[in-house]
């Protein structure tokens, strides 16, 4: 070892010399407990911080100056150039720096630096420094059951509906719409205020937004987190921005917007941020731009006969858009059916491609998987359900009857196969389909009235949970459901697709087995009898085309 720097010193200037000896163990000073003290302290709820232990740095550049002396020509008064070069001339100055480079040992320096630097390479290989250590402790963590607990409560002492959204920068925010729409219910003085709340603040809103009337609705900006748009009981249209104050920037006309209260309203994907489009129970889709909101950019009725009669047209309820696929859009009905459409269509009739029909009520939700856009999560009636874009039929996966009407749901953002919903009795229901399909994975009493929205907080994975009664709970999940698990996303994928073969194939016979009914309803009663004797029930023949496909599969599995 090289030694660089040696430190002499006197002894006097040392200090006393530190004399050691052993002895007994004493206290120093008994304090006894006092619990009557405990009555003056109130607990404080737990809090995660992160602190960086490192120094806080910055980097600044210099232009450092070369003097030299007056004997080889050196001008002072011009920052230590030679008299023959000018430093504005960027010709001249990439000469002298290299004459410079060459004449003080530059390259030298850096060759010298190299050895230094492939040292330090030879021992990162040698040791590795990316090693993980304890994984079987990290085994018995996972075994852990997945569990939620309650972090936070923002209260709103009313009875109303709720919708919303988390902040897109981080999360620390989220804004809350409220909104009653109770048939023949009057309250004393309903207000019509939304509020936006800080995540560490629970005892007061941070924003208080004031719109025209009651907002159903509210998304923030993905890419201005200052910019919030809502959709009103009004059919109304509002824009705010944080920065101008608690009224609306923008709002649209009467006589432009719904005739029905927007239900919903998505930010869709464009350049400047400013394009959304809205969804009511009249029956249209209303595109938007944000810099003049006083006629919408285009609409879509949902009349499936395609004539464009609002009174024939299907009523929106909820809406899903992907910004990986912009031109492709969902629509959630009051009558169950789930419209599939694209935008850039030539007409309006072509714009709606496809229905998706498995609800007994309205399609309360629909949300696209976030690792598989092809597949999507809907929930109306009593029941969630998975489909795939490629079986219109039947959903490929779907859950049992509840004994409660389901509201909401949306999926994680982390774990591909875990989804979440909520219902009127008050239950938040953890789902992972890759682990069981009867029954939640976790279920969570979250309040005694119905709750209505659930939102998750991507960074994080806090959830927020929405009740009638105004509440709203912030929740925090364990590691096993912040977590991605081993191989989940490949598992899921073959999940999907085999679900999605197996629909084919009985999707197929099906429509074999109607075509066979449609010719013998065309046939004379005497050709009907002789085809009847030989041919199976439709019941049947579905039944043995299922136990062909099982054992199938099962063949492959084994295989």
């Amino acid at each position: 070892m090289e030694i660089v720097h040696v430190y002499t010193r006197l002894r006097g200037e040392l200090g006393r010399q530190c004399v050691l000896s052993d002895r007994r163990a004493e206290p120093l000073i008994d304090v006894p407990p006092q619990p009557d003290l405990s009555t003056h302290f109130i607990r404080r709820p737990s809090r995660e911080q992160g602190l960086q232990a490192a120094r806080d740095t910055t980097e600044h550049q210099v232009n450092t100056e070369r003097f030299e002396s007056d004997s080889k020509g050196m001008d002072h008064s011009e920052g230590g150039w030679p008299k023959d070069i000018n430093p504005q001339e960027a010709e001249q100055t990439i000469r002298y720096r290299k004459k410079v480079e060459k004449d003080e040992g530059y390259v030298t320096s850096i060759l010298q630096l190299g050895s230094v630097m492939e040292h330090c390479i030879r021992q990162n290989h040698a040791l590795d420094i990316y090693e993980e250590y304890f994984d079987e402790e990290e085994e018995e963590e996972d075994q852990e059951p997945p569990s939620a607990k309650t972090i936070n409560v923002f209260r709103y002492d009313i009875i109303i509906n709720l919708a919303l959204s988390f902040h897109p920068d981080g999360g620390r925010k989220l804004v809350a719409a409220y909104s009653f729409l109770g048939f023949q219910r009057r309250l004393g003085d309903p207000s019509l205020d939304s509020y936006i709340w800080d995540m560490e603040k629970p005892n007061c809103p941070d924003v208080t937004l004031k719109p025209p009337s009651p907002l159903l609705c509210i998304h923030y900006n993905p890419k201005d987190p200052h910019t919030l748009l809502g959709g009103t009981a009004s059919g109304q249209i509002a824009y705010w921005d944080t920065r101008r104050g608690s009224r609306p920037v923008e709002l649209s006309s009467l006589d432009q917007s719904h005739r029905d209260p927007a239900h919903n309203v998505l930010w869709t994907q464009s350049k400047g941020g400013t394009d959304a489009f809205s969804a009511s129970t009249d029956g249209q889709v209303l595109w938007w731009d944000i810099r003049r909101l006083s006629c919408p950019v285009d609409r879509l009725v949902l009349d499936m006969s395609r004539e464009e009669n609002l009174d024939r047209a299907l009523g929106a309820v909820s809406l899903e858009f992907e910004s990986t696929m912009p031109t492709k859009f969902l629509v959630g009905t009051e009558q169950g059916v789930v419209v599939s459409c694209n935008r850039k269509a030539k007409s309006n009739a072509e714009k709606m491609v496809c229905t998706y029909e498995g609800h007994h009520g309205p399609v309360q939700a629909v949300t696209r998987n976030p690792f598989f856009t092809k597949n999507f999560l809907t929930v109306g009636d009593w029941s969630a359900r998975i489909w795939s874009e490629d079986v219109r039929e039947s959903s490929i996966i779907w859950t049992r009857n509840q004994s409660s009407y389901l509201m909401d749901a949306c999926w994680s953002p982390v774990r591909p196969s875990v989804f979440f919903c909520v219902k009127t009795d008050g239950v938040l229901d953890v789902w992972d389909v890759l682990f069981k399909h009867n029954e939640p994975t976790l279920s969570v009493k979250v309040s005694d009235w119905p709750l209505y929205s659930v939102c998750v907080q991507e960074a994080s994975g806090v959830i927020a949970v929405g009740s009638q009664h105004g509440d709203v709970s912030l929740m925090e999940l364990s590691d096993k459901l912040k977590n991605q698990q081993k191989n989940e996303k490949t598992l899921l994928s073959a999940m999907f697709e085999r679900e999605t073969k197996r629909e084919r194939l009985l999707e197929a016979r099906l429509k074999e087995v109607r075509l066979k009914e449609r010719s013998r309803s065309q046939q004379s009663p005497e050709e009907e009898l002789r085809g009847e004797r030989g041919e199976e029930e439709p019941l049947e023949l579905l039944d043995r085309a299922e136990r062909d496909f099982n054992q199938l599969t099962e063949h492959h599995v084994i295989a």
